[in-house]
């Protein structure tokens, strides 16, 4: 088992040894049908403490050749949803254990305080140590990791799946390094995009993918978002049939529960109609399926002590919050307001470019609130809104100050 190459599975089945785990195994059946297709580029955002490093520790633990992890999957979900006789679809096994490895946590090498060039010169360096390690005598060169990948897939006949966890580390830690920002995402381009070592590329952040004006230097990759979380949207958090189980598991009073930690609502894609059959038989088309999703680490919580309570830490993403809504942006402050006594506000989505510093009018920085966890976004209303009490408590914490007061009373005389 290495650090970077094949790392195992002992993160994952931690976290299946928990006293409270809800199974989202069955999320590696949205992977596999990607596997080595043109669509094997997947980009998860979700806000923090919504199970980004614990989805990352089972996609390793599933594909690493070296992971022996059958027992960890063979009584899961994944192994219940899906047989060898399920309607032609690919067996819960097709790829478990079949490839190399390479799992990167970008926040380990984007540091404030180190050029990205440094960086990601030791990450370089680190994977292809491991690598020569595991297939001594391969003639590679330390300068063109791309070059280098080829090299030993050449020799060892597997193909890589990556996994990035943190991603997005650049645009947070170095948010005014334009040029540092530019050169990662180069880097990453060159890394995977149309290599054929690459089976699978997995990433996740808390942000989109950062683009560049009009273009991405990763417009390979599919995105599954808060936004737009597509088939991805019930393994986003927990669901309202996981919440009501642990309620009865822990005899907690579901309606509170609800209260403080519902509200952030996801649709997924829309199933297909061949040859019109359900539009035929019922008049409509059909509809992409809604989920109300909760917090995952405020419930965890909430099931674990019995006290119903603001959990959310206090983090980057909250200095992001008390930051951007003291700008006052196109009025955001007066909007800010209103979301709190229980409104919602139709936004734009669109234009926001996924910075961090850079906004071009209110509608981004609410944009930008959303993929931190800080609104609920109605995709079929094209509105947000404050999702819950908890939230709406680090809401109230980050508008204390005297100079929230004009704001208030603008909202109330409005």
């Amino acid at each position: 088992m290495g650090i970077y190459l094949n790392p195992g599975k002992a993160g994952f089945r931690m976290a299946m040894n928990s006293e409270i785990f809800v199974d989202k195994t069955e999320m590696i059946r949205c992977l596999n049908p990607v596997v080595n297709t043109e669509q094997r580029y997947v980009s998860v955002s979700r806000p923090r403490r919504f199970g980004k490093t614990m989805a990352a520790d089972m996609v390793c633990a599933y594909y690493d050749r070296n992971a022996d992890s059958r027992e960890l999957f063979a009584e899961s979900a994944l192994s219940k949803c899906i047989s060898k006789e399920n309607d032609g679809a690919l067996s819960w096994d097709a790829y478990l254990g079949k490839f190399d490895v390479i799992r990167i946590v970008a926040t380990d090498f984007i540091k404030s305080d180190i050029d990205v060039t440094r960086s990601l010169k030791k990450l370089t360096e680190r994977v292809l140590d491991e690598l020569d390690d595991e297939y001594p005598g391969v003639k590679y060169d330390r300068s063109d990791f791309s070059y280098s990948l080829s090299k030993f897939y050449a020799r060892s006949g597997r193909q890589f799946v990556v996994v990035i966890d943190e991603w997005d580390a650049v645009f947070r830690e170095r948010r005014e390094d334009t040029e540092g920002q530019r050169e990662y995402l180069d880097f990453l381009r060159d890394w995977v995009k149309d290599r054929d070592y690459a089976a699978l590329v997995y990433i996740t952040g808390i942000l989109p993918i950062k683009k560049y004006g009009r273009h991405s230097a990763l417009n390979m990759f599919t995105e599954y978002s808060m936004i737009f979380p597509r088939q991805l949207a019930r393994y986003t958090g927990f669901t309202e049939e996981e919440v009501r189980e642990l309620c009865g598991r822990y005899g907690r009073d579901y309606k509170n529960i609800k209260d403080w930690y519902d509200g952030y609502i996801v649709s997924d894609v829309v199933p297909p109609d061949p040859d019109h059959k359900e539009l035929k038989a019922t008049g409509k088309s059909p509809e992409a399926k809604s989920f109300a999703l909760y917090s995952p680490l405020s419930v965890v919580e909430a099931m674990s002590t019995g006290v119903i309570r603001d959990y959310w830490n206090k983090t980057e993403s909250y200095e992001a919050l008390a930051e951007y809504i003291r700008k006052d942006y196109d009025g955001l402050k007066e909007a800010v307001a209103f979301l709190m006594d229980g409104g919602r506000l139709k936004v734009d989505t669109s234009s926001y470019q996924n910075y961090m510093t850079t906004f071009n009018g209110r509608d981004d920085v609410l944009a930008l609130l959303i993929h931190l966890g800080y609104l609920g976004y109605d995709s079929g209303r094209g509105e947000v809104f404050i999702p819950n009490r908890e939230i709406l408590d680090e809401f109230k914490t980050s508008t204390s100050g005297s100079d929230w007061e004009g704001a208030f009373k603008a909202f109330e005389a409005s």
